[in-house]
């Protein structure tokens, strides 16, 4: 898992990328604002028109195309502006990977408009959880979750245009450059120890049982890391179990994937559930909220799915209910995702309800359809996953304390 450094140490190196082609006055004054702060300074030139000769460039925009397998005159001559941002950004991230991979980057801070900010959160994507990331950017105020995808990276609104020094620019640059040193230079203040690390998937519809798990695990000396299935939270556990940030993953609701399949708005994307195998560290899975792909608004369903059982959870949330053979794939997708897994899996099957709203009496209870989810599962999980059928419904505490118990005992192991 992930371990923290507690020592003080002040000697710390920060990469500071952008164009410097359009942009140099600004990124001098930036420089030289982290340089008064007692940090190294590794400068990446992401600007296709040029450089510039107000401070050194460690890495010029020629070695940041090649790094993206292509030619900085091939991308000039192109004018294709979209490619030029795309391949500076995978450039750029493939340096910082490489510096990542030598020692040499204790932080990293961007700043510019469109551009620029795409290409510095693009570069930004390889730098693991911990390392402090800062983007100053003319578009910090809109959304842009999916640039930043689940990465730490923090936002600081630029005010004015990144484009040339003014009072405003001066002072915002400086607290950006006081701000990510601050941040380099932060330590966790009395570390505890644990017997691990766990994550845990939640949803309202399955947060009784994640409620009790916790609190078993945390009884245990456990730390428990809870993410909202809601994509994001998803997307955001899976980056950091390959980042080494866990023991185990206790993973009771993977609704995600039934957005996924029917185009809800909280799919995590075709990579979840494939982390923790990948890893090789022990989980324990649950078809939790299979029984529900997530709308917005009810005008906001999908023409196709308007015949179909829905119900509102809130006003701004609408659920439908899964049919048979939206649950047939899913159970042969969940059990497929698990089968190549390098560590122990078991996946338990609440019998009596996959969801809150699925228990007996609840609007999505249908046991047949639940069964077939069920029966797909055990049809194409193979001898190496561990297949457990609980008498109980995913939020009875009889289903928590079964899950904790598996997981307890694969970690033993």
């Amino acid at each position: 898992m992930l371990k923290q450094n507690y020592s003080s140490i002040n000697h710390k190196t920060i990469v500071m990328l952008g164009c410097f082609d359009t942009k140099g006055e600004d990124f001098m004054y930036l420089r030289s604002c982290l340089l008064e702060q007692g940090v190294e300074v590794i400068s990446i030139n992401t600007g296709v028109l040029g450089t510039t000769n107000r401070f050194p460039v460690d890495f010029e925009a020629e070695e940041v195309a090649a790094s993206a397998e292509t030619d900085l005159s091939a991308l000039r001559e192109a004018g294709d502006r979209g490619q030029a941002i795309q391949k500076m950004g995978e450039g750029a991230a493939y340096i910082i990977k490489k510096l990542l991979s030598q020692g040499k980057i204790d932080g990293a801070i961007g700043m510019g408009g469109g551009g620029g900010t795409y290409i510095a959160l693009s570069a930004m994507q390889p730098i693991p959880f911990g390392i402090p990331k800062l983007c100053l950017s003319t578009l910090a105020t809109k959304d842009l979750s999916r640039h930043i995808g689940s990465k730490d990276i923090t936002l600081m609104p630029s005010v004015v245009d990144v484009a040339g020094l003014n009072s405003i620019s001066r002072a915002i640059i400086s607290q950006a450059s006081g701000a990510i040193c601050g941040m380099v230079n932060s330590g966790i203040k009395e570390p505890y120890e644990t017997s691990g690390s766990i994550a845990i998937s939640i949803f309202g519809n399955t947060t009784a049982c994640v409620d009790k798990c916790s609190e078993i695990l945390k009884t245990k000396a456990y730390e428990v890391l809870t993410f909202h299935a809601v994509g994001v939270g998803g997307r955001t556990m899976e980056s950091l179990i390959l980042e080494g940030c866990f023991d185990a993953v206790l993973d009771i609701t993977t609704t995600e994937l039934a957005d996924d399949l029917c185009g809800g708005i909280c799919s995590a994307g075709p990579d979840r559930l494939t982390a923790a195998a990948q890893m090789g560290i022990p989980q324990v899975v649950v078809p939790g909220c299979l029984d529900m792909v997530n709308f917005g608004h009810v005008d906001s369903v999908p023409e196709r799915y308007r015949s179909r059982q829905l119900y509102s959870w809130a006003p701004d949330v609408t659920l439908m209910r899964t049919n048979e053979e939206e649950n047939r794939i899913l159970g042969i997708r969940l059990a497929e995702k698990l089968n190549n897994s390098k560590g122990e899996v078991a996946i338990l099957l609440p019998l009596r309800g996959i969801s809150k709203i699925s228990s007996e009496g609840g609007v999505f209870h249908n046991s047949e359809i639940d069964q077939v989810l069920f029966d797909a599962i055990k049809e194409h999980a193979n001898s190496s996953v561990k297949v457990i059928e609980i008498d109980a419904n995913i939020n009875d505490v009889l289903f928590a304390e079964q899950s904790v118990n598996v997981l307890l005992e694969m970690i033993r192991k």
